[in-house]
């Protein structure tokens, strides 16, 4: 069936009616000034700009006292205010705003009619004219010609109190960067952060590597994978949700400091600090242990809170933290006794642990181990009230199987994880290279899959054998990109440091 069409007599672009069906009535008369600009000549999607500063470049020079003759700046329309044959204007790049002053004397009275007729709040325009000060002190372009770049056929949101529907927000980030600078500021913050984090490692000798996304066994974490499957190979594939085991194996294969910064998919619950799609950061070092990994972790927090805030007193919330190291260590079985008056120690079976827990009404999963419930405590009673940055240490074995037991104690393991303001930020450990305790750490997690956990490790037989290969003493750190980043910017959602976060319908 023929549709009817509008032909663009500046392009050869076809333009069906049924899009026009699409639009609403304000879009609608935005579109016919389209097709009043197209019939005077005019493309209002030109290809090409002309641009001699940024605005921000343009505020600079200008206040040092530089000549810049006729400048030509490029940006979306924000504000505009007008009376009779004046109008002051904003116009926003991704560098700043400044104000455009168009007076018809200047312009001519045609174009400057045109320019009122059909120049809207969200359009790109490019401006050419001089810069002065007005009486105010606001630094201005007063305009000698002006030239349409793209006319927005949606009109912003409501200018004065801005983007504010959270859904909105999330589903169409376009808008919320449109409309919200200090949002632009969290992802410019976010860049920073992982700048500096990047340049710490290179720094320091690691490599940057990349491992596989689509993994035909899943491991590195308790968690649960997305499956796809693959139609050439005709087998199940994974979306990792670590890097750590690949990672690993390249220290067998003698390279000593590598890292990953890359994304991980895990199939588990949304939260203010979960989301399926997540970016972390990854680094093993050889030779190394989990002393050496806090000191990475105070490093990369101290560099990455210089480059994100300028400063290492930062405020979350309601709290004041100091991110100047060295951090507080603190045994996982002291902090529990400290917060709870259980000793993990004394009731260091199953049905002794899960009697005391009981006496709290803690929810207790019928898969879960003594590891488990140890965990549970702590996330209910310690994890909220470390507010200054803390290592704990000591984590039991049964939820640690690729961390080395501790000497003398093989009940627990050199793990720590990095809480903040009553979050966490890293998990580390002195990495387990005995193939036959990693085996046995296997066999172990297939029982307790057995017992339903379906979060528990699969047997990796490679990984195995690779360690069979021999590989040195190791520490390793993972750190949440995205969790990092929201403990910079005073951000209380995930959602609010990813551009495009995962929703449900």
């Amino acid at each position: 069936m023929a549709q009817k069409c509008l032909l663009s007599p500046q392009s050869s672009a076809l333009v069906t009616m049924d899009f026009i069906d699409t639009l609403d009535d304000l879009e609608r008369e935005r579109f016919l000034k389209i097709q009043r600009l197209r019939e005077r000549g005019i493309d209002p999607y030109p290809p090409r700009s002309e641009r001699t500063h940024t605005i921000a470049q343009a505020r600079e020079l200008f206040e040092s006292g530089a000549d810049l003759g006729v400048v030509k700046l490029v940006g979306r329309m924000t504000a505009n205010r007008w009376t009779g044959k004046i109008t002051f204007a904003d116009m926003r790049d991704g560098t700043g705003r400044i104000q455009l002053f168009l007076r018809q004397d200047n312009l001519g009275a045609e174009t400057y009619k045109n320019f009122l007729k059909d120049y809207d709040l969200g359009d790109f325009v490019q401006a050419q004219g001089t810069l002065f000060k007005t009486k105010t002190g606001e630094l201005t372009v007063q305009v000698a010609e002006i030239k349409l770049l793209a006319k927005a056929v949606a009109p912003m949101p409501e200018k004065f109190h801005g983007l504010k529907d959270m859904e909105t927000r999330y589903r169409q980030r376009y808008l919320d960067l449109m409309t919200n600078e200090e949002v632009r500021e969290v992802f410019r913050a976010r860049q920073r952060v992982v700048t500096a984090m990047r340049a710490y490692l290179d720094r320091n000798g690691f490599i940057e590597v990349e491992t596989p996304v689509l993994q035909p066994l899943y491991g590195g974490a308790l968690a649960k994978p997305f499956v796809t499957f693959h139609n050439e190979l005709d087998r199940n594939l994974y979306l990792r949700i670590a890097d750590e085991l690949y990672l690993k194996r390249l220290l067998v294969g003698m390279f000593e400091r590598v890292y990953e910064i890359s994304k991980d998919f895990r199939n588990e619950g949304v939260d203010a600090t979960h989301l399926p799609e997540f970016t972390m950061m990854e680094c093993y070092q050889a030779f190394g242990d989990l002393s050496d990994m806090m000191r990475v972790v105070e490093d990369i927090m101290r560099e990455c809170a210089t480059a994100a805030r300028g400063t290492l007193q930062i405020a979350y919330g309601e709290h004041a933290v100091d991110l100047a190291p060295p951090f507080a260590r603190v045994a996982m079985r002291d902090a529990i006794l400290e917060r709870t008056g259980i000793d993990i120690y004394v009731d260091d079976s199953f049905d002794a642990l899960n009697a005391r827990i009981e006496e709290k009404n803690l929810r207790v999963e019928p898969q879960m181990n003594w590891g488990k419930l140890v965990e549970k405590l702590f996330a209910a009673y310690v994890e909220p009230t470390l507010i200054a940055p803390t290592f704990i240490i000591d984590f039991p074995t049964e939820i640690s199987p690729f961390a080395k037991k501790k000497p003398g104690d093989p009940r627990v393991t050199e793990r720590f994880e990095i809480y903040v303001a009553g979050g966490e930020y890293g998990n580390a450990f002195t990495e387990l290279n005995d193939p036959a305790d990693q085996w046995q750490r296997f066999v172990d997690q297939q029982s307790n899959r057995a017992r339903g956990d379906a979060e528990a490790q699969q047997m990796d037989d490679d990984y195995v054998h690779a360690l069979k290969h021999g590989m040195p003493p190791t520490g390793g750190l993972g750190m949440g990109v995205d969790r990092l980043t929201m403990l910079l910017t005073n951000q209380h959602s995930i959602r609010d440091v990813v551009l495009y976060p995962q929703l449900r319908n």
